[in-house]
């Protein structure tokens, strides 16, 4: 079945905070080599890489393809689209990444490397090798296979479903009412224990708890200790590349007690790791705002006189 049917607990999950990497390559070239840090090979690993295969995603996935070392490259071409070349081990060879260069621009290029044109890839030969993996290449026969527009859609109804899926977690297993959110009991959680970064924008120190209120929000440990000079959140300056160990909602925010409330089916042995939450633009679906039972009056963070005009 589709992927939020069956959703199961990572090994190892990094909160990028993105529904795409266009903004930030870096960030997400330092979240693969560190998931990927943690494979110990004694099973087999299949890589899904993105669709994105034009202008910059092309070279990014070069990137990957040295950085990860695969063995076998699946490539899967688009019915009317010629525009990309077969990926072959002596293609990958000579092209420049993002990131790293190939084979030519290794040569012209010895002196004044910088650090990110000097990455090794992870069996420590560097770009000077020829990579050797087997390219297995299909060629559908049926017109209009992927569609770029299409994808998009059905990528963000799927991604709806798995936050749904998710959230299913915090119900109760017997099969009868679902609860609305605002009638489950949330987790109080004092400034001071964990840290906040929004990863997406800048929001002024100011504005941080109306940006945070009523979030989808990433669980993540941060090796650092947390260390609260003032009675105010704690907010970092950097967005961390850390260990994520599931997701909640902020569903309100006690200035008084200083406290945030969190909603999350992450279990209380890992909520005790858990000690920076992260903050990305991954949004909170339409109808759990929307579709709230017992709600009297307007719908709390929901616009329903909103000015096309603007």
């Amino acid at each position: 079945g589709p992927p939020f049917t069956h959703q199961q607990a990572p090994r190892k999950m990094v909160f990028y905070g993105q529904t795409s990497c266009e903004q930030d390559t870096e960030r997400y070239l330092d979240v693969v080599k560190y998931v990927f840090s943690s494979y110990k090979k004694e099973v087999p690993l299949l890589i899904n890489t993105m669709g994105w295969v034009k202008g910059e995603g092309l070279l990014l996935l070069i990137d990957i393809i040295r950085l990860l070392s695969p063995s076998h490259i699946v490539q899967m071409d688009v019915y009317d689209w010629k525009a990309m070349a077969p990926l072959t081990p002596e293609y990958v060879h000579l092209a420049p990444g993002l990131y790293t260069k190939g084979k030519q621009q290794a040569k012209c290029k010895q002196m004044g490397m910088s650090e990110a044109e000097s990455w090794k890839s992870s069996d420590g030969e560097g770009d000077a090798s020829a990579p050797e993996y087997k390219l297995l290449y299909v060629h559908p026969e049926f017109p209009r296979a992927g569609v770029a527009g299409e994808a998009r859609v059905h990528s963000s109804i799927l991604r709806d479903m798995s936050i749904l899926g998710y959230l299913g977690q915090l119900q109760s297993p017997d099969i009868g009412v679902v609860l609305p959110l605002h009638s489950l009991v949330p987790y109080q959680v004092p400034f001071s224990a964990v840290a906040l970064r929004v990863i997406h924008t800048d929001v002024a120190p100011t504005n941080i708890m109306y940006a945070v209120n009523a979030s989808w929000v990433g669980l993540c440990r941060i090796p650092d200790e947390i260390r609260c000079q003032t009675d105010g959140p704690v907010l970092l300056t950097q967005t961390p590349v850390c260990d994520c160990l599931g997701f909640g909602i902020v569903r309100g925010v006690e200035m008084e007690k200083k406290l945030y409330h969190i909603l999350t089916p992450v279990p209380p042995e890992n909520l005790r790791l858990v000690n920076c939450l992260l903050l990305g633009n991954v949004a909170i679906p339409n109808c759990v705002l929307v579709s709230q039972q017992g709600v009297e009056g307007e719908i709390p963070y929901v616009t329903s006189d909103y000015n096309y005009s603007i």
